[in-house]
């Protein structure tokens, strides 16, 4: 003990590994730019992937058991529900390493501490997933928050890109305000901010004007992480104006983590509101499912168009946060949780899949991200034509790819709990989002190549090759034999349970 500092068990050490190993990891790669600037970047990302290799491969192995306890004082747990959405996180970092290698030298923005920031970002992705206190929850959310404010403007010399981190911050500030000042209000409601006390205090007192307006703020902060109408104004705009290897993280980590954390809170600690809860993340869901996918029809810019396709998404995996916090069967939010999580992972690798696509295509020396400038690219680069077809179908949710059970899965969940008329609008908005995504596959080749389509070029590298074989073959895998995958997820779904039922 050094001063009052009391040092933790080295068992709640070993079971945050994961973390530490990824925590340390950014410290070496900054240290390391700093120390050796003339150092290769390259050598930088491979050191950057072999330690987020390390930290899933030890995420793997400690695979926990149903009854796994908090450590560090009850602020964390290192539950198999964590540890389904860490595993998430890492394979995202990886993949968005493998996207960012050779973009960044290409824009002339390869800097070491970009590495740096992608792992911290994952950092506190990972944080929100085990946290069981609010405070822990805040403070992920602003390590992953604060990181992502400069990754989005990290192109300094582009206007756009500064734009983009300007109108990140400052939104992000207010939303973090929001959440702040609602765990303020629920800790002046239950004089805790652990989750568990929480909920114990709610069965107890029942529930206090003061935790609903918290309750009410939380839902605010979260849904302008995960990007849900009408807390989405941002994500065009930054999506677009961000380099593309970081809008590839950030659509998919941000949302991911914002998830992780929303659905632990509101099922854990505040379960005595689950049917008022329910009620209200529906008519957020069916908002969100409306506006993203009938926006995203109007758009031409690739960009804008996967901005609004994620917001659309956020909507959907909503649908299943509504049967997983709705005060149905446990066999039924088992079912939703499990689809929840299974269609983050599914998300997780098509997105990034569909970027990587994009990073591929170059004119003169510039992205291509006109939707028109995708005429006729289809019939010249057939593998890469091939794999954004696929991962476009599968972001439409057609089969047999990973978003066609994705879906399946929460409407399916969503019935049992009774919320037939949200699943009645996500199949009608599923069906809209057909048109946009099909019309990139239209254009890849059915439409006639303009004179400038003989400029594009596209020889995508080892790392960018890595990075579309990886994502293109679980897009496969997750939509023909899931049932490894879906097994762990409710798996993850058991252990959460058995926290709550300690109460």
């Amino acid at each position: 003990m050094l001063y009052g500092f009391q040092a933790p068990p080295s068992s709640d050490l070993v079971a945050i590994m994961p973390q530490l190993i990824v925590s340390v990891l950014a410290m070496v790669v900054l240290l390391a730019d700093a120390v050796a600037p003339k150092m290769s970047k390259r050598a930088l990302a491979n050191i950057s992937l072999l330690g987020l290799l390390v930290a899933l491969v030890v995420q793997i192995l400690q695979r926990p058991g149903i009854a796994a306890q908090p450590v560090l004082q009850n602020m964390v747990i290192t539950d198999q529900y964590a540890w389904f959405f860490n595993i998430v996180f890492l394979l995202g970092a990886l993949i968005s390493v493998l996207l960012s290698v050779d973009y960044l030298e290409r824009e002339g923005i390869s800097h070491g501490e970009y590495y740096a920031l992608l792992l911290l970002t994952t950092v506190g992705m990972m944080i929100m997933a085990a946290a069981t206190d609010l405070i822990i929850v805040f403070l992920g959310l602003e390590v992953l928050s604060i990181s992502l404010y400069i990754l989005a403007g990290y192109a300094r010399d582009r206007r756009d890109s500064e734009e983009a981190g300007l109108k990140y911050f400052l939104l992000g500030a207010f939303a973090s305000a929001f959440f702040l000042y609602g765990v303020a209000l629920i800790y002046g409601a239950t004089q805790s901010t652990n989750l568990l006390a929480i909920a114990s205090q709610v069965k107890t007192a029942g529930a206090h004007p003061l935790l609903l307006a918290g309750a009410a703020l939380l839902v605010v902060g979260f849904g302008f992480k995960v990007a849900v109408v009408p807390f989405h104004v941002w994500t065009p705009d930054v999506y677009e104006g961000a380099p593309t290897s970081v809008t590839a993280f950030m659509s998919v980590g941000a949302k991911a983590a914002g998830f992780a954390a929303f659905l632990r809170v509101f099922s854990m600690a505040l379960p005595g509101l689950s049917d008022d809860s329910a009620r209200v993340i529906a008519i957020l869901a069916a908002l969100t499912m409306v506006v993203g996918n009938f926006i995203a029809v109007l758009q031409q810019n690739i960009k804008r168009i996967l901005a609004y396709s994620s917001i659309a998404h956020a909507g959907y995996m909503m649908v299943g946060m509504v049967a997983a916090i709705h005060p149905s069967s446990a066999a039924n939010r088992n079912e939703a949780v499990a689809a929840v999580l299974f269609y983050t992972l599914a998300y997780t690798v098509t997105n990034l899949g569909a970027f990587a696509v994009v990073l591929a295509f170059r004119r003169q020396g510039e992205e291509v991200l006109e939707l028109d400038g995708y005429a006729g690219l289809g019939l010249k680069y057939p593998a890469l034509g091939a794999a954004m077809t696929l991962f476009m179908i599968s972001l439409a949710g057609l089969p047999p790819t990973a978003g066609f059970l994705g879906k399946l899965y929460l409407f399916r969940a969503a019935l049992g709990a009774g919320r037939t008329g949200l699943v009645i609008v996500g199949v009608l908005t599923s069906v809209v989002s057909v048109y946009y995504y099909l019309a990139v596959i239209v254009r890849m080749y059915m439409a006639a190549p303009k004179p400038e389509s003989a400029e594009t070029d596209a020889r995508p590298t080892g790392y960018l090759s890595l990075a579309l074989a990886l994502t293109a073959a679980l897009t496969l895998i997750l939509g023909i034999i899931p049932g490894q995958v879906l097994s762990q997820a409710q798996d993850a779904w058991n252990a959460f349970a058995q926290s709550v039922a300690r109460l």
